[in-house]
């Protein structure tokens, strides 16, 4: 094995990402090394670059969260994992399992965690460390590249659905049909609810159509609350995906009474919400980050068994600049994925 691989890293907040060689990492106890195949590109990663998240990790460091990739390496006292199994690396890195949120289902809110990409090092690189036991199984049919994204934009929407409480039946909205959207339109589809997706590109709306959308609305040509009002009555359930604060304030204006807004996206800023409509009309708001090691295992073989597509435009690591000034400019459908192999 090569003792040097090539990396994005991000130097200093706000600038482009610099593509170096790099030490390969060594797996410490409970670790596993991977090589990388399939790196997805999210839009998370502008903001974990650009500097405007919480808790700015020290620089430099590799961004990307959705990888899929085969382990090489063992660390000590690895037990779950072998050599040449096909992994993905999820978001979430590691969490304590001790805290009240761990121990309570909710590891993904653990004040301790480490994100992929960035509290640690992640996939935009040819090799990655993980704990083992965060580590998700792939089975061997799957597509390492229409994979990836389920890491993360797959998992998301799955938990973000779960928490709309919806039924089968129910017209719930996808606000925003990019990388998580366009998922998030299947898995709804799956769950048997009737969907609606709103987004300003004509082209994501009929890859959500293409996905089992029975209602699609161009927020840019058309008043997306009114339409959703006039053709279903209210939403029962929105999910919003979309990296907008302005789809924040539409997607509540959306609900019907009782209904359930669960966000996804994150823009920043905020948004108002009207108390008195929201308390007389018994709404809920909800924000939903991640889903845990359980949500993964449930989202992947969900996408595996039924056969969950992911829009997949492969690149490699040397465009991943031009590549987030097409993501920033909302010109990606579907998803990037970082083709590692290429190098």
């Amino acid at each position: 094995m090569a003792a040097t691989m090539k990396a994005a890293r991000i130097h200093a907040y706000g600038d482009e990402l610099i593509v170096e060689d790099i030490a390969v990492p060594q797996p410490g106890a409970g670790q596993v090394l991977i090589k990388i195949i399939a790196s997805g590109v999210c839009h998370t990663d502008l903001h974990a670059t650009a500097g405007d998240m919480a808790g700015n990790p020290k620089l430099p460091f590799v961004p990307g969260h959705e990888i899929v990739g085969r382990v090489v390496s063992l660390g000590k006292d690895v037990s779950r994992t072998s050599e040449g199994d096909l992994v993905g690396v999820p978001s979430l890195h590691w969490a304590c399992g001790q805290c009240e949120h761990c121990t309570g289902g909710w590891e993904t809110l653990c004040l301790r965690q480490l994100a992929t990409g960035y509290s640690v090092d992640g996939g935009f690189a040819e090799y990655v460390v993980a704990p083992s036991d965060f580590v998700v199984q792939i089975p061997e049919q799957a597509d390492p590249f229409e994979m990836a994204p389920i890491l993360c934009a797959g998992v998301t929407t799955y938990k973000g659905l779960k928490q709309t409480q919806a039924k089968h039946g129910d017209w719930v909205v996808i606000s925003g049909v990019g990388g998580l959207g366009h998922v998030a339109v299947q898995y709804a589809r799956v769950f048997g609810y009737r969907v609606v997706a709103v987004d300003i590109d004509d082209d994501k709306l009929a890859l959500a159509e293409r996905h089992g959308a029975e209602l699609t609305v161009n927020a840019a040509k058309d008043d997306a609350v009114s339409r959703v009002h006039d053709e279903t009555g209210g939403a029962h359930a929105v999910l919003v995906t979309a990296a907008s604060a302005s789809a924040f304030r539409s997607g509540v204006e959306m609900l019907r009474r009782g209904g359930v807004c669960v966000l996804n996206g994150l823009p920043p800023g905020d948004f108002p919400l009207p108390i008195c409509n929201f308390v007389l009309a018994a709404q809920t708001v909800i924000g939903s980050i991640i889903g845990t090691r359980r949500d993964m295992d449930e989202a992947v073989k969900l996408a595996v068994e039924v056969g969950i597509r992911t829009t997949v435009e492969k690149q490699p690591l040397e465009n991943i600049n031009e590549i987030f000034r097409r993501l920033q400019n909302g010109q990606v459908v579907g998803r990037v994925v970082l083709d590692m192999t290429s190098n």
